[in-house]
């Protein structure tokens, strides 16, 4: 099944068994799988428009000029497709597997078998009894290009590995491969057909498929649902002996005996037994609202947590400036009460400079004040003569009589 829950038609189906195009388009699907075509087993020619070819251990992939990048990326992975389907059916097809990759759907009709022609609206067709598949390159680039590339090889698996299988069966196992187990779509088709007890019988899927749409994508999600849950039960070994089984050409019900000891209608019971425990406690619309809710719950406390770290961070940081700014103004605080003292230091000590005992006792010292007092007496006495000498200069001698 497609991403999108939608089944993609398939080229596995028996011939002629095909949804037309225009329930395809209602499913949503971008592009259709033609049913299995099978042209004369007659030599043919390699189309004139493939321009390269790439091998791989099982697979040839013959591509035309306008599709060498995509045959390039098909390389690298189509192995391990192959490996995840032998992985499941416990066996691999014998031979190389040709693949025809053509740019569009003009090149992809070019690189046809002849009688072989897909329809104009089928992206990919499987040729199994030629081991051939041929893809419109342009789809494998797009989100259903893994799938569309599953859902051919799943139908060569089968058509190359035994031919009396079931139309759900092969519909089944390629929805299966190619989907989501827990595909919301898929999901929600097969719990509205259990709530409404609609499930289809698989033996109205044996050969046929429905023609409305709605059955037709419930159709593609119980066959995937029953597919996977018989490989569940019965594993790998189980569906290996299936294989063998109906190779060795038992019909598909006995083979079905054989491998799994138990008869296709019991084990259809069981399983519709198990649909309501498993499809109809929850519906996907609940689910996905439970997975959205969840998100947003996971989102608004992820914001919140954030929140909270910023709000601690921010704090942690305003506190750390408060605690820097109280100890700078005790640092300044401190650096005016040093200078405020220092220059209290400065005054007294100038003040007791001016006034120092030092000076006084130098007055009292008997050897300076006999200093003193001579020098006050040179002084009187020099103030004598000046007066003196200031007289006789000033007043005229008194003239002599004779």
């Amino acid at each position: 099944m497609s991403p999108s829950g939608n089944a993609p038609r398939s080229a596995g189906g028996a011939v002629g068994a095909s949804e037309p195009p225009e329930a395809d388009a209602r499913l949503g699907n971008r592009g259709g799988h033609a049913p299995v075509l099978t042209p004369p087993l007659i030599p043919s020619e390699v189309p004139d428009l493939v321009t390269g070819t790439l091998e791989t251990e099982r697979f040839r992939i013959r591509y035309t000029r306008r599709s060498a990048l995509a045959a390039e990326h098909l390389a690298e992975r189509i192995e391990r497709a192959r490996d995840g389907l032998r992985s499941f059916l416990g066996r691999d097809w014998s031979g190389v597997t040709e693949v025809r990759l053509g740019a569009d759907h003009a090149e992809m009709s070019a690189l046809a078998l002849p009688g072989g022609t897909p329809p104009s609206w089928a992206v990919a067709i499987a040729y199994p009894a030629h081991n051939i598949i041929l893809l419109d390159a342009s789809t494998l680039s797009g989100p259903e290009g893994v799938d569309t590339l599953w859902h051919e090889l799943a139908h060569v698996a089968l058509g190359r590995l035994g031919t009396d299988w079931p139309r759900w069966f092969q519909e089944g196992m390629a929805v299966h491969l190619t989907g989501s187990r827990f595909d919301p779509q898929r999901y929600t088709t097969l719990f509205h057909a259990v709530r409404a007890d609609r499930i289809l019988e698989l033996e109205d899927l044996a050969h046929g498929w429905p023609d409305h749409p709605s059955e037709v994508q419930l159709a593609y999600a119980q066959s995937a649902a029953f597919v996977g849950w018989l490989h569940d039960r019965h594993g790998t070994s189980g569906m290996a002996r299936l294989v063998d089984a109906v190779q060795a050409g038992d019909n598909f019900e006995l083979a079905f005996a054989k491998a799994f000891s138990r008869t296709l209608g019991s084990e259809e019971k069981a399983w519709r037994e198990g649909l309501a425990g498993q499809y109809g406690w929850l519906p996907v619309t609940s689910v996905t609202t439970l997975v959205l809710g969840f998100a947003a719950l996971l989102t608004v406390w992820g914001w919140t947590r954030r929140r909270k770290q910023y709000a601690l961070r921010l704090a942690q940081m305003e506190a750390q400036e408060a605690a820097e700014e109280a100890a700078r103004r005790v640092l300044e605080a401190e650096l005016r009460a040093q200078e405020e003292a220092l220059e209290r230091l400065r005054h007294v000590a100038y003040r007791e400079d001016l006034l120092s005992p030092r000076d006084l006792s130098d007055v009292d010292d008997p050897d300076d004040s006999g200093m003193l007092r001579g020098r006050s007496d040179a002084g009187e006495e020099a103030e004598d003569d000046e007066e003196s000498s200031w007289r006789s200069r000033s007043i005229p001698p008194k003239p002599t009589l004779h």
